[in-house]
């Protein structure tokens, strides 16, 4: 077998470009493209059937492509070149583990797997850095979820591979190892290349450098969190505190007026269709004598957005 490299641009460690998967006549992933650079962290995001894990095991090797490429590192993933995935650490969806093997029994035949050299260093190392250093001589099958994940995010790591494929890698933690495992994969993306997929926005907000949303096996966003809101609907949001309250008849005299709520204590969000909303609201209230005490564009959670994006119906 001939190993196949293509020179990618440098500061990129995964590129995939028009990935399409079919499975019998349903097409689970459309005409797929998007990068991730050296040392970024990207969100991958999609509701359930939208084609998130095929990508990651498409992108992991695991799987084959209809058509398309994969690039990690500059080497070309193929299901049968075993080469490219010493360059990828992953952790997927449903953590395989050999129940009854000791921790640190598994995590030394992965070792072997992956002929790591100095592994009784390298498990130590890694056995600390997942918070496993407790239960590392307990038996895989006595380990709550959450500590099973933790079993799953040190094998992917073992072997120190510069990209790391994390398919819902908090899974099952309780809020204090979320706060732990989040602080692990800060630091990991210091140095490494992350892909991660997860349900909690939370972790998006607080982890991720970009965002990557796919639905029905298409992109429907590619951005930094901040730029996100660009590809939802035309409308804005404004959050206004006045001197006193507000009739709800009265605010359809706002120009562009769509719908409003009440935040308690005269403050009020309103959602309009032009980009002068702040303007509109301030005419109006010099129109009916009202003080503006707070005024403030309304950021769109990044949860907001997921469900305007995704909640189109087949």
């Amino acid at each position: 077998m001939s190993l196949v490299i293509i020179q990618p641009e440098e500061d990129l460690s995964i590129t995939v470009s028009h990935l399409t998967k079919h499975f019998g006549t349903q097409r689970a992933v459309d005409d797929v493209s998007f990068t991730v650079g050296k040392g970024e962290i990207l969100g991958f995001l999609g509701p359930n059937g939208a084609g998130k894990t095929t990508t990651m095991r498409m992108i992991t090797g695991y799987l084959a492509p209809d058509r398309g490429e994969i690039l990690v590192d500059g080497l070309q993933v193929t299901p049968d070149d075993y080469q490219v995935r010493s360059h990828i650490g992953y952790l997927p969806e449903h953590n395989p583990l050999y129940l009854d093997m000791y921790v640190r029994e598994y995590l030394a035949y992965v070792a072997r797997i992956y002929k790591v050299s100095n592994r009784t260093q390298r498990i130590s190392e890694v056995i600390e850095m997942t918070g496993l250093t407790k239960e590392r001589h307990k038996v895989i099958r006595s380990l709550s979820k959450g500590y099973r994940q933790r079993v799953g995010l040190a094998q992917a790591m073992l072997h120190d591979p510069g990209v790391l494929v994390l398919d819902e890698a908090t899974s099952g933690l309780d809020p204090n190892q979320l706060v732990e495992i989040r602080h692990l994969i800060r630091n990991l993306g210091k140095e490494k290349t992350i892909l991660m997929s997860t349900h909690i926005m939370q972790e998006v907000q607080a982890l991720c450098d970009r965002v990557v949303i796919i639905n029905q096996g298409k992109i429907v966003a590619d951005d930094k969190i901040e730029l996100l809101s660009n590809y939802v609907s035309n409308t804005w949001r404004v959050s206004v505190t006045f001197s006193r309250m507000v009739f709800d008849d009265t605010f359809r005299e706002i120009k562009g007026y769509i719908l409003h709520e009440s935040a308690g204590d005269h403050r009020y969000i309103i959602t309009g269709d032009s980009a002068e909303l702040n303007e509109a609201i301030f005419d109006f209230a010099i129109s009916k004598n009202l003080k503006i005490l707070e005024m403030t564009k309304v950021r769109e959670s990044v949860e907001q957005i997921f469900r305007q994006l995704t909640s189109t119906e087949v």
